[in-house]
């Protein structure tokens, strides 16, 4: 109790911070809220030394994982609960004074939403236990109408222990404006558009499939839109596709988890494109590093061990740090970037917070 007492009011010590030099960028970052975090908070991060400074929280239940809308005007928000009270939350965000104002929520009507993606006009939760993808409107004001439909995954991967019931854990925007969503128990990628006059997904099948009991998690896009990396949870395994007109066609499978963890967790590409960093947990928890070919095939060039449980990681946007939410070590940590080696160098700059699960940087 005295080691999260003093976590709590360590993460708790914001001081307002004012006239932010070009080199301070706006982040936030998400938490589970057992713990006794608020949920929400705010920072100025300087892109130049590494240092995070605090500036505020909101109360929120659960935010493990957020999007800020296209103008970083907006945030929408997860509460990942485990039953009838999963919402999704609108919340309004000042760039300036990195402030947060409560705007409105709705229901997923699918249980543990744990991602969700925005184009502007609609909304997208993956719902994990749910097994679903809910769809939202987005107002003008960026409040959220209630959610119009749901799609289903399947069940019946060979995983009896983790796929015996459906789980959906990504639903992305593709450049082109497809919907791409990971069927973590059918070992599947489907593809949908959204009518906007009709106000329904439309079915445009599936847009790869995965080795089975692979159970796709997390799925991200080049810079230039012409590849996708998929980082598989129980296969531990990267899959590079190349992507046309909604459809995938895999190029490569790689190892990111060598610990066999069955713990596969987030994937980001780093800014100019060059490298691709996977994260995995349970056991030999950090970074897998992977050079990118020119046909968008993958070189493994190293590995950074980090904290426990590094759920989610983020790369500032001129690509000099990237940030490891160690949820289980109450910690950020602040890696410095090679950016021709791809190789990470830990500051020993830790943000200390309980609990945190996602870090988003303010958009450009």
């Amino acid at each position: 109790m005295k080691l999260k007492s003093k976590l709590l009011s360590m993460a708790l010590a914001f001081v307002p911070v004012f006239g932010f030099a070009d080199s301070n960028i706006k982040m936030v970052v998400g938490t589970y809220t057992d713990a006794g975090s608020q949920g929400l908070y705010s920072f100025s991060f300087d892109q130049s030394t590494g240092t995070a400074s605090g500036i505020t929280s909101l109360k929120v239940d659960n935010p493990s994982y957020f999007t800020f809308s296209k103008d970083g005007r907006n945030i929408y928000a997860v509460s990942e609960k485990n039953n009838a009270t999963a919402v999704l939350n609108s919340i309004g965000y000042d760039p300036v004074n990195g402030t947060f104002a409560f705007k409105n929520s709705q229901l997923t009507h699918g249980a543990d939403p744990c991602y969700v993606a925005t184009d502007g006009k609609i909304a997208l939760t993956a719902n994990d236990s749910g097994g679903t993808i809910s769809v939202f409107p987005i107002l003008k004001n960026g409040t959220l109408g209630k959610s119009l439909l749901q799609v289903g995954s399947k069940k019946g991967g060979p995983d009896r222990s983790r796929q015996n019931t459906p789980h959906a854990h990504c639903a992305i925007f593709a450049p082109d404006g497809y919907i791409l969503t990971t069927d973590f128990s059918g070992d599947r990628i489907l593809c949908f558009s959204y009518n906007e006059r009709n106000k329904k997904l439309e079915d445009h099948g599936i847009a790869a499939h995965v080795k089975p009991g692979s159970g796709p998690r997390h799925l991200v896009f080049s810079p230039n839109g012409k590849y996708a990396y998929l980082m598989s949870e129980l296969s531990g395994k990267v899959t590079v596709y190349s992507y046309n007109d909604g459809k995938l066609k895999e190029l490569q499978s790689i190892a990111a988890d060598y610990a066999n963890a069955r713990g596969g967790a987030d994937i980001h590409v780093s800014p100019d494109g060059s490298f691709v960093y996977a994260s995995t947990r349970l056991k030999g928890d950090g970074i897998t590093i992977f050079r990118v070919n020119n046909n968008g095939t993958l070189t493994r060039v190293g590995a950074q061990r980090t904290g426990k449980h590094p759920r989610n990681f983020a790369i500032t946007p001129n690509g000099k740090f990237l940030l490891v939410a160690c949820r289980d070590d109450n910690s950020i940590q602040v890696y410095s970037r090679d950016k021709s080696t791809g190789m990470l160098k830990n500051t020993n700059q830790d943000v200390i917070l309980s609990h945190p699960a996602c870090i988003k940087f303010y958009p450009e």
